[in-house]
Order: structure tokens, then C-alpha cells, then sequence
């Protein structure tokens, strides 16, 4: 279809990103279902192709030279870029106390959950320029607010989301024909949220999926939970 908007989702093999492909497959989107692991994410995009257009796009958002290579890719495959959907994110195993967390896990952490989506944006703003309406979603976290204090939990992923709460403001100042935004999905059940958390999948998706598509597109450089905006 002429017409048909184009998307970009990354960590999508798994989880919230994988239900926002299908959401977004659903309504009419040609969707690229990034994921690092080639295997996994081809067989999520194979899964998902009687929802609609899916393609797989290998990136690993924690290698400038990845995502450089993945910017080539899709503009082999399509003409522009309607939305960027950075979801991709991690939680390691040992990022439990502020106190005695590793330089190392600080580094890998932020390289991936804020470093990573600050070079993605950069890396396919060309394609999103040549849209007429471009949207980027930062999938960011509760856990990232400032406002109400810390409780201790996951000390730096916390920190990367704040951080990239950050680079949310950044890149709405930087691309004012853009509409940037952060979105806290609430604790949904994935491998990383657990099977106790309150919200499913679907619920988690919800909210990312209105803002890749019908949110008011004057709606920018804000924090987004439940389609309301939330103090940072």
C-alpha cells in the first residue's frame, strides 16, 4: 500500500515489544521487528505474520555499528520511517544495591537502556524526516521518576530510565517536527516484570501503541502513563 505507515520496534522478539508489533501489524502498519538475536526474532516475526505486515531487522542497540548497519538496512526496504519504537531494555541480575553495584553493570546497563536509544534516534532520523508526521516512543519506567524518591529497587536501571527521560526532552527539543515521548507501561507480566505483575502484555502495550498512532501529534517531550501525562 502506498500509503501504509512504516514502524520500527526494537527488543520486539519477546514481551511488550512483541505485542506492540502485532498491535501495530493489526492496524494496517508495515512493522520491523528489531531484536539482536537473529534467530529469535526471525521466528517472533514469522509468528507474527498472519497479523499483518512483519519484517525482522537485526540491531543490537548496545553496538553503534549494529544500529548504523540496521539504519542501512531499512532504507534499502522502505522510503521513510513513521514511527521509532525504542523498547528495547535490560535488567540484570545484579543491579540490587546502590552501594555495591559494579561499574560494570552501570555501564552495561546505561549502554543499552539509554545510550542505545539516544544512537537509534540518531541513527534513523533521515528516514524519520521523510515522514509527515514521525513519532518516536521511548518505552522508559516508573521506576525512572524523580518526583516521590527512590525505593531501592534495581538502583540503575532506574537511574537509565531517568536518564532516558533525559534524552526524551533532548530529542523533542532537537526534532520539533517530531512528536517524543517517554511511556511508562506499569508492571507488566514479561520475563523482566515477572509473573506477578498487575498488568498484562496487552495492558503494558496499550499506551505505546496510542502514542505511535493516535495520540495528538502536538503532544511531545512529556511522560506518558495511561495516555495522561505524569511528572518526571
Amino acid at each position: 500500500m502506498k500509503n501504509q505507515k512504516i514502524a520500527l520496534v526494537t527488543g520486539a522478539n519477546k514481551g511488550i515489544g512483541f505485542e506492540v508489533v502485532r498491535e501495530l501489524a493489526r492496524l494496517g502498519f508495515r512493522v520491523f521487528l528489531g531484536a539482536r538475536n537473529a534467530e529469535a526474532g526471525r521466528a517472533a516475526a514469522n509468528k507474527l505474520s498472519a497479523a499483518g505486515d512483519v519484517a525482522f531487522l537485526e540491531i543490537d542497540i548496545a553496538n553503534p555499528e549494529s544500529i548504523e548497519r540496521a539504519a542501512d538496512e531499512l532504507a534499502g526496504q522502505a522510503n521513510r520511517l513513521d514511527v521509532l519504537v525504542n523498547n528495547a531494555g535490560i535488567l540484570l541480575d545484579d543491579d540490587k544495591d546502590a552501594l555495591s553495584v559494579t561499574p560494570e553493570i552501570f555501564e552495561a546497563t546505561l549502554r543499552t537502556n539509554t545510550l542505545g536509544p539516544w544512537l537509534v534516534a540518531r541513527a534513523f532520523v533521515p528516514l524519520l524526516k521523510k515522514s509527515s508526521a514521525p513519532r518516536i516512543v521511548n518505552v522508559s519506567s516508573g521506576g525512572g521518576q524523580l518526583e516521590g524518591g527512590a525505593d531501592g529497587w534495581a538502583p540503575v536501571y532506574c537511574v537509565s530510565k531517568a536518564a532516558l527521560n533525559g534524552v526524551t526532552v533532548q530529542l523533542a527539543a532537537a526534532l520539533p517536527k517530531c512528536a517524543v515521548n517517554s511511556v511508562c507501561p506499569g508492571w507488566v507480566r514479561t520475563d523482566m516484570g515477572g509473573e506477578n505483575a498487575t498488568r498484562s502484555v496487552a495492558e503494558g502495550a496499550s499506551t505505546i501503541v496510542w502514542l505511535a498512532t493516535d495520540a495528538p501529534h502536538d503532544l511531545t517531550g512529556k511522560f506518558v502513563k495511561d495516555r495522561k501525562v505524569i511528572p518526571w
